[in-house]
């Protein structure tokens, strides 16, 4: 089994190659940073440094790459447009989109798969949480072009995840003491009782990548989120 994890060298993106390599796959990620894609080089097969947000540096990649059975679509900006939306500027709604949804339609265009496309959103595509109305767009854009685009690229299946709250360097752009005070309160309001661990989504990820007779479907593994 040879994937692709774009965005495989931190959080649910690494969580997946280390989760997938040990079940004997070729793995290949890819990531911006140079210190990162080193730390994961003993990890996976292959680390590449690509810029997913630059046509040209997809473009070749995939040219290199060749065919593959699957692709994990696990990269973002960070929280870039995050907040009240009269206190974010458009040129941060137009970065979050720039950051995430483009990259991964170029990436589903460019890459040559046989098997599935996994793309991670997150569960701001269906929750009413103020300050997060452009993820919201973004993530609810990935999310409702999932079942199209499994209709249009059949046989291969199209499929994704949508976390919660999960404890990866996302949140880093909050100082410890206030991102753990975050965890807390979040904990309390899910049926779960705690938030999610890289591990807990490539889990789901490791589901869909097998689950043969599974396509066009959006996965939550938010603890019970948006259902709570």
């Amino acid at each position: 089994m040879r994937v692709v994890i774009m965005g495989g060298t931190s959080g649910i993106g690494l969580a997946t190659a280390r989760r997938l390599a040990d079940d004997g796959a070729e793995v290949i990620v890819t990531g911006r940073d140079p210190e990162r894609l080193a730390a994961v080089k003993d990890v996976v097969t292959t680390a590449e440094q690509v810029d997913s947000t630059s046509e040209e540096s997809v473009a070749a990649f995939f040219g290199r790459t060749g065919p593959i059975d699957h692709l994990v679509l696990a990269f973002s900006p960070g929280a870039v447009g995050l907040g009240p939306l009269a206190d974010i500027g458009l040129a941060d709604v137009r970065a979050a989109f720039d950051g995430k949804l483009f990259p991964y339609l170029f990436a589903v265009q460019q890459a040559r798969v046989t098997g599935s496309i996994t793309l991670v959103s997150a569960s701001t595509a269906r929750s009413a949480l103020a300050g997060t109305v452009a993820l919201a767009a973004v993530n609810g854009a990935i999310e409702r072009m999932v079942s199209p685009l499994a209709a249009e690229l059949a046989p291969v299946r199209v499929n994704a995840v949508s976390p919660g709250a999960v404890d990866t360097p996302w949140w880093d752009f909050l100082p410890r003491e206030q991102r753990q005070a975050q965890f807390a309160a979040a904990a309390e309001t899910v049926p779960a009782g705690r938030v999610g661990r890289p591990e807990d989504v490539a889990a789901a990820i490791r589901y869909l990548v097998d689950a043969t007779y599974v396509t066009g479907s959006v996965l939550p593994v938010d603890g019970g989120f948006t259902v709570a």
